[in-house]
């Protein structure tokens, strides 16, 4: 009984690794004012960041339509998928879970769709996908590979440094004098996912103190699975790599770049890591 797997375009996979997984990406919408693009259909990561780069508004995203999943689910059922396994980013920061469940009902009972929570985002949310479509090619059924994405859900971490406050300042949620402050003074927030919702967890006065708290958190497990280095076309991502190396070969680290669902958010030179935690 084939178990097919998909997720939305907040995994930040790369087209050509999704493809080689056999997952089905269903993209979410960004939008710059009046022009609404599809990620990673018409609008690339790259220029999603250079057109960021000279709007004073902040793009906004939107979750995939009902629709849009079912046509997935039904591709993948006319493809030989007997179930589906559907993955998405955290129903605390998207409608996307949502639209997922209101496709499942609307295939059933002719195919059964199971939609999952990752409470996760980018690289994390990638990495459960991966483990996910790599147990269905492996023939395992849908109760074991929802019972595997729960515990992965359950040990992933999410956690990064913002290196500026511009986009925090467009969103509305710093004001601009807390804004120009923070920049004066060389201040990036620290943040993290913690029950599924990105909360702060802290603020370095320099980008280097950021990169050391990073490592520092991750040298607080003994080992941690899946490691990714995750940013948004950050220029020092050698640098963490570099913090990393007497514990993690860097040659081994994944890097993926963080795309426009997060980095609408987050703004440009996001620098940090995903990972699992120990069982």
């Amino acid at each position: 009984m084939p178990v097919r797997i998909v997720t939305d375009s907040s995994s930040d996979l790369e087209v050509a690794d999704a493809e080689a997984l056999g997952v089905e990406v269903v993209p979410l919408s960004i939008r710059f004012g009046t022009d609404e693009y599809t990620d990673r259909v018409d609008l690339s990561v790259e220029d999603f960041y250079s057109k960021m780069a000279v709007t004073d508004a902040l793009p906004e995203t939107a979750a995939p339509s009902p629709g849009a999943f079912e046509q997935a689910f039904r591709r993948q059922a006319e493809a030989g998928a007997d179930e589906i396994v559907c993955v998405t980013i955290s129903a605390g920061l998207s409608a996307t879970m949502q639209a997922a469940e209101n496709a499942a009902k609307a295939v059933a009972p002719d195919l059964p769709v199971r939609v999952i929570d990752s409470k996760s985002i980018t690289a994390a949310l990638g990495t459960m996908v991966r483990v996910a479509a790599e147990a269905a090619a492996e023939g395992q059924d849908a109760d074991a590979i929802v019972a595997t994405i729960d515990d992965l859900a359950g040990r992933s971490q999410v956690l990064g440094t913002l290196d500026t406050l511009d986009n925090l300042k467009k969103g509305g949620r710093v004001g601009g004098a807390r804004a120009i402050i923070g920049s004066l003074l060389a201040i990036k927030p620290l943040i993290h996912i913690e029950d599924g919702v990105v909360g702060e967890a802290g603020k370095a006065r320099t980008r280097r103190r950021a990169l050391e708290w990073v490592r520092d958190e991750i040298w607080k497990r003994p080992k941690v699975e899946h490691l990714v280095l995750i940013h948004s076309m950050a220029p020092d991502v050698d640098d963490l790599l570099e913090l990393l190396a007497p514990r993690y070969d860097r040659e081994t680290i994944p890097v993926a770049t963080i795309g426009p669902v997060v980095g609408t958010h987050g703004g440009p030179r996001m620098l940090g890591a995903t990972w699992v935690d120990p069982a």
